[in-house]
């Protein structure tokens, strides 16, 4: 069967300084429904904004926003665990750091880790260490770990959904008249070297995170699509259906 990830990103999964309750069982639902087609690996963020659901902390400071991905790691994965118990779907929770991809020897247990969960119908959802990750939570982000995911754990491709509905060629949050990009093949080296411009109070990357993923994914021969997880029906038209209405995908 057909392997793919799925990264969902802080902005979809909280909204008013909860957790997004209807969108993340939407996202559920899409899942099963993937499950038909395809192996699924989800690679989930929240964890930080999670966790200030319960304990309002300055984020801005790093001892603070790991105590509250320790925080809110357990109750994401619980909130995920109670929307798939209701398709009879188990899911489980795999911690990894950056420097995983290195080490032969993690690496290979971890891929047969994986392996194990997606031959027994288990949905993986995978997130950076963040308690100990410092680097990660300062300037990184979880669009390229779904990169490095797709990659090593031997996924086709990488549907990232976000806040956004696509890659644009400016920026549509502050031109009326920005276009999208549905195919690209090639990423400009001053695109990939942009300041981040995250939307969302909890997100680490914005538009150049995705760009730096796809343009891996590329150099790699995968695909990247990118779509909105607001309103799921490009990425079901997409990736259920074969139809590209919508949404940007990236490929050599």
């Amino acid at each position: 069967m057909r392997r793919i990830v799925l990264k969902v990103g802080s902005a979809v999964l909280t909204q008013d300084g909860n957790i997004a309750h209807r969108r993340l069982d939407n996202l559920v639902e899409f899942i099963v429904k993937l499950q038909q087609k395809y192996e699924v690996i989800l690679v989930s963020s929240g964890a930080v904004a999670a966790g200030y659901t319960l304990l309002n902390l300055d984020k801005k400071v790093v001892a603070n926003k790991q105590a509250l991905a320790s925080i809110g790691q357990p109750l994401l994965i619980h909130t995920y665990r109670l929307e798939f118990e209701k398709y009879d779907i188990i899911c489980s929770q795999v911690l990894i750091e950056a420097t995983i991809f290195s080490d032969t020897n993690r690496l290979a247990h971890a891929k047969d880790a994986i392996n194990t969960l997606l031959k027994n119908k288990v949905v993986p959802i995978i997130n950076e260490n963040d308690v100990t990750a410092v680097e990660e939570l300062v300037f990184g982000d979880n669009d390229q770990l779904a990169a490095y995911v797709t990659h090593y754990f031997d996924c086709e491709l990488l549907t990232i959904l976000t806040d956004i509905d696509g890659f644009y060629d400016k920026n549509p949050h502050e031109n009326d008249v920005a276009i999208l990009q549905k195919i690209v093949h090639l990423i400009d080296t001053k695109q990939l070297n942009q300041k981040h411009s995250a939307n969302s109070e909890f997100a680490t990357g914005g538009i150049v995170t995705k760009l730096k993923a796809a343009d891996f994914l590329i150099k790699n021969k995968k695909k990247l699509f990118l779509s909105s997880g607001f309103d799921l029906s490009s990425a079901k038209e997409y990736l259920l259906d074969g139809i590209h209405n919508n949404g940007t995908l990236f490929k050599a």
